[in-house]
C-alpha cells in the first residue's frame, strides 16, 4: 500500500488545500471524542502494530524491503524490537507523564491539540515515522502527513489502521505524496496550524522559514549516536556478548538511522580498542547470517571503499589503525579518538579514548547533534557516563543491544513527545 502517485504543479497544491479542509472538518469530529477514547483507539491500533502477523507488519516487511532497500529479516527483526514495548498501557502512561491524564475533572492545566498538524517525514525507519504521526493524533488533532520517499507505507497503513478502528479516526488522518520542491505546493501543506518536520538541518531552515508564527514548528534535524565499552568489558566473555549486541545495534536498519552507532569509544588503550575491534568484526560476521545487509548506493558504496582505503594507508604507514574488512562492514580500530566520516551501511570505527572522560571528550564536538548513547561495561561509573552525556546533548543513554528500541516516552531530540505539538491552559480556582 501506498500514498498514490504524487500530483504535480498546481495539481498538488489544490489537492493540498482541499485535503486540508477535509481535515478540518474531520478534526472537529475527532475533538468531540473525549481525550480517554481517542487514546484507548490509538492503543488498540498499537496493539495491532504490534503483531508481526498483522495486515500493517505484513505489508511494511513485503513492501519496504523494495522501497527502501533492506532485506526483509532486518524489517522484521527491527520492527519487533522497536514495536515490542510500544503497547497501549505505555501510550496511557505517556499522555499520563507529560500531560497529567486523559480527562479534565478538576485538573488545573488543560491541554489540547492544533487543529490539523501537518507533518513531513524524512528517512526510511517506519517505527520512527509511527510514533511522529501518533502524537498529534493521541492529542486529537487531524493529521495532513507527506510520507517519506523511501518509506511510502507507513502513513497509509496506519491511515488504514484507524479506520479499522474508527471512522472518525480514520478520517483525521491523510497522507498525500508531492514534491517538496514546489514552493507552492509546500506553501499549501504548511498552511496547516502547526507543522513537524524531520529530515537534514537544511530541509528544518527552509521549513521553519516559512512555517512562522502563528503556525507552531517543531523539528527533528540530524541526528547520530555512539557506543562506549567500559573496562568491566574489555575482555572475555563480557566483550564477546557487548560486541555481539552492538552488532544488533549496527545491522538493523544497515545502521542508517539516527539511533545507529557510528562509533564505539574504548575507554582503554590502543590494546583495548585493537582486542575490541577484532571481537565486533567478528560479531558483525556472526549477524549477517540472519541479517543480512540490504542495498548499498553506488555513492554510499564509493564513500566506503575510500574511508576503507584511508584507514589502511594509516594502517600501513604506522599501525595507526587496524581494518577488519568483511563482504558487508568494516571494522577499524583507530589509535585516537579524533572525528573522523562514518560513511555508514555497517562501518565501525573502534576509537580510542583513554578513560571515562576521554569518552565525554570524544563525544563533545558532536554534543549538538548527539541522539544516544548506548553503553557497557561502566559498573558504577555508569551514572557518571550518563550525567555527561546527557549535558554534552545525548537524549537517551542505554544499554548495548537496546538502542533501536527506544521507549515510545523517548525524548527526541531532548523534547517531549506530545508536549511540543500540545496547546496549554492553566485554569486557575
Amino acid at each position: 500500500m501506498s500514498a498514490g502517485p504524487s500530483p504535480a504543479g498546481a495539481g498538488a497544491e489544490a489537492e493540498l488545500r482541499r485535503a486540508l479542509g477535509r481535515l478540518r472538518e474531520a478534526g472537529r469530529a475527532l475533538r468531540a471524542l473525549s481525550a480517554r477514547e481517542v487514546l484507548e483507539a490509538l492503543g488498540d491500533v498499537l496493539e495491532e502494530w504490534r503483531d508481526a502477523a498483522s495486515a500493517p507488519r505484513r505489508a511494511l516487511a513485503e513492501g519496504l524491503p523494495e522501497a527502501a532497500g533492506f532485506t526483509r529479516p532486518v524489517v522484521e527483526r527491527g520492527l519487533a524490537l522497536a514495536l515490542g514495548g510500544w503497547s497501549a498501557e505505555a501510550l496511557r502512561e505517556l499522555y499520563e507523564r507529560e500531560l497529567g491524564g486523559a480527562e479534565g475533572g478538576a485538573r488545573a492545566r488543560l491541554a489540547g491539540g492544533f487543529d490539523v498538524t501537518a507533518v513531513l517525514l524524512a528517512g526510511a525507519i517506519p517505527s520512527a515515522s509511527l510514533a511522529t504521526l501518533l502524537a498529534p493524533l493521541a492529542l486529537r488533532s487531524a493529521v495532513l502527513a507527506k510520507p517519506a520517499a523511501r518509506d511510502p507505507l507507513t502513513a497509509p497503513l496506519l491511515r488504514a489502521s484507524l479506520a479499522r478502528r474508527s471512522a472518525v479516526l480514520g478520517a483525521a488522518c491523510e497522507a498525500l505524496r508531492f514534491d517538496a520542491r514546489d514552493d507552492d505546493a509546500l506553501g499549501a501543506f504548511l498552511a496547516a496550524d502547526c507543522v513537524v518536520a524531520t529530515g537534514s538541518d537544511a530541509t528544518l531552515a527552509r521549513v521553519a522559514s516559512r512555517a512562522l508564527p502563528p503556525r507552531r514548528f517543531v523539528g527533528y534535524g540530524h541526528r547520530l549516536s555512539f557506543a562506549a565499552l567500559g573496562p568491566e568489558a574489555a575482555s572475555g566473555a563480557a566483550l564477546e556478548d557487548a560486541c555481539d549486541r552492538l552488532a544488533l545495534d549496527v545491522a538493523l536498519w544497515d545502521q542508517l538511522g539516527c539511533l545507529s552507532p557510528v562509533s564505539l569509544l574504548v575507554a582503554g588503550g590502543a590494546r583495548d580498542a585493537r582486542r575490541a575491534a577484532e571481537a565486533l568484526a567478528a560479531a558483525l560476521g556472526r549477524a549477517e547470517a540472519s541479517l543480512p545487509r540490504g542495498e548499498v548506493g553506488p555513492e554510499a558504496a564509493a564513500a566506503t571503499a575510500h574511508e576503507r582505503a584511508a584507514a589502511e594507508l594509516r594502517a600501513a604507514a604506522g599501525g595507526r589503525a587496524v581494518v577488519h574488512a568483511g563482504a558487508t562492514f568494516t571494522v577499524v580500530a583507530e589509535a585516537d579518538a579524533a572525528p573522523r566520516p562514518a560513511p555508514l551501511h555497517r562501518f565501525v570505527r573502534v576509537q580510542t579514548a583513554g578513560d571515562l572522560p576521554g569518552v565525554l571528550a570524544a563525544l563533545a564536538p558532536y554534543g549538538p547533534h548527539l541522539a544516544a548513547l548506548g553503553a557497557a561495561g561502566f559498573g558504577a561509573d555508569g551514572a557518571e557516563l550518563a550525567r555527561g552525556a546527557a549535558a554534552l546533548g545525548a537524549s537517551r543513554v542505554c544499554p548495548l543491544g537496546t538502542m533501536q528500541a527506544p521507549p515510545l516516552s523517548w525524548c527526541h531530540d531532548g523534547q517531549g513527545v506530545l508536549l511540543p505539538l500540545a496547546r496549554l491552559a492553566d485554569v486557575e480556582p
